[in-house]
């Protein structure tokens, strides 16, 4: 079986906006998609990525949402994005709390794994998009390429002084759409490499 190339997104602060500090997205109606997602998104499926939802969602574990809502809630988010050009090929949610610990909470790599199992994904040649160190990790954990976005906010400092934001991940970038076009950029780069690289004698 032919092995494909994936880009794992995490959901809230990728796709859609985060709710405040402690709060969670818990109705469709304070559910907004981010400025140049479906862009973002287009993009990387034109480029031949499947693009994959990868999301820790303790609301579940909390009882503030029960599952068949948070699953109405991504049916929504993905007919939304689907309308746009912008479809994905598949959502995974851990509903664990922290403790105790879990294989698919991030930063563990279950949902990446599982993905990558139920779509034939290569990860080695995959990417693990976040907005946080547990993304990156996560991303890392699975063996993928890792991007992080930076939060409203949040500097990119390459310094001394820097947050080590650069060193954390192979790309930092300051939205989906940004990411994406890095992310393209590296990934022609890399084939041009190999095109134009001497035949070994």
């Amino acid at each position: 079986m032919t092995m494909s190339k994936a880009a794992f997104l995490d959901r809230d602060g990728i796709i859609n906006r985060k709710a405040p500090e402690g709060n969670y997205i818990t109705r469709w109606e304070d559910f907004y998609i981010l400025p140049g997602v479906p862009e973002g998104i287009a993009l990387l499926k034109r480029a031949a990525f499947s693009v994959i939802v990868v999301t820790n969602q303790r609301c579940i574990a909390k009882n503030l949402l029960a599952v068949d809502e948070l699953e109405a809630i991504h049916q929504k988010m993905s007919a939304a994005l689907s309308r746009a050009g912008a479809a994905l090929d598949g959502i995974y949610y851990c509903p664990h709390d922290s403790e105790p610990p879990c294989r698919c909470r991030k930063p563990a790599p279950g949902m990446l794994l599982d993905a990558a199992r139920d779509h034939g994904i290569d990860l080695p040649s995959s990417w693990m998009i976040g907005d946080s160190v547990i993304d990156v990790e996560a991303g890392r954990n699975a063996g993928c390429k890792t991007a992080r976005l930076l939060s409203a906010g949040e500097a990119f400092d390459e310094g001394e002084g820097g947050r080590g934001v650069s060193r954390s991940a192979d790309i930092v970038a300051q939205s989906l759409l940004d990411a994406a076009r890095q992310i393209l950029r590296l990934e022609e780069t890399a084939a041009s490499s190999f095109r134009t690289a001497p035949a070994a004698t």
